[in-house]
């Protein structure tokens, strides 16, 4: 495995870490921008030099979805609601990292029998991109807040765009657009529905929406 695949995989770990242990939400989102970041180089990494044009396509467009337009978003929509932080979890912060160590070592225990020879460090990415996966799903079941489940969601789709790097680079160009279209269009109906009801009842802990009646 190359230098600089180690350290991308190990930036998209300790950002899954931070995501875990953060309460404030601009700190999630700006983590996102960095776990971006380095997803966008991954296929780069994996693959040699000179890159084809598609191949450059998909990490420009990656790098402006994820790391611009979904964080301008979820900036706009915590501004939009005025909530800064996370603040009684159903899960508490600290028990949410040691989660996390759990399901790491779980992660990598899980990959090592497969047979992935897809390109060299391929299954170090796919142990970190199936941590990465199974942290956004805590983040969405442990966090009251909407808009941190939907940090969870970008989180795990961020996973599900590091396995398809890590299984095999040369995707159709099209379905990654059609993930990426996927994951704006849920972001911008969640800030819909996050502005109505922070609206109609002052509040966006998703718990108490079961208080609802007809």
């Amino acid at each position: 495995m190359n230098a600089l695949l180690e350290i991308l995989i190990l930036i998209v770990v300790l950002t899954d870490f931070r995501l875990l242990a953060s309460s404030r939400l601009a700190t999630l989102i700006d983590t996102m921008v960095f776990q971006a970041l380095a997803l966008s180089v991954i296929p780069l990494s994996l693959t040699a030099a000179p890159w084809p044009w598609r191949l450059m396509t998909l990490v420009l467009m990656t790098l402006a979805v994820k790391g611009v337009v979904l964080p301008w978003l979820l900036h706009r929509a915590m501004r939009t609601v005025d909530v800064q932080r996370e603040i009684e979890p159903f899960l508490g912060f600290s028990s949410s990292v040691l989660l996390g160590i759990v399901l790491l070592g779980l992660s990598f225990l899980i990959v090592r029998p497969l047979p992935v020879t897809a390109s060299p460090g391929a299954g170090s990415l796919l142990a970190g991109a199936l941590f990465t996966i199974l942290t956004g799903l805590v983040i969405i079941i442990s966090r009251r807040k909407a808009l941190t489940q939907v940090v969870g969601y970008l989180s795990l789709e961020n996973g599900v765009y590091a396995c398809g790097a890590a299984l095999a680079v040369e995707e159709p160009l099209l379905v990654e657009m059609g993930v990426l279209l996927d994951v704006f269009v849920a972001v911008f109906v969640m800030g819909i529905t996050i502005h109505q009801i922070n609206r109609e009842f002052d509040h966006i802990d998703t718990d108490r929406l079961a208080e609802l009646k007809d």
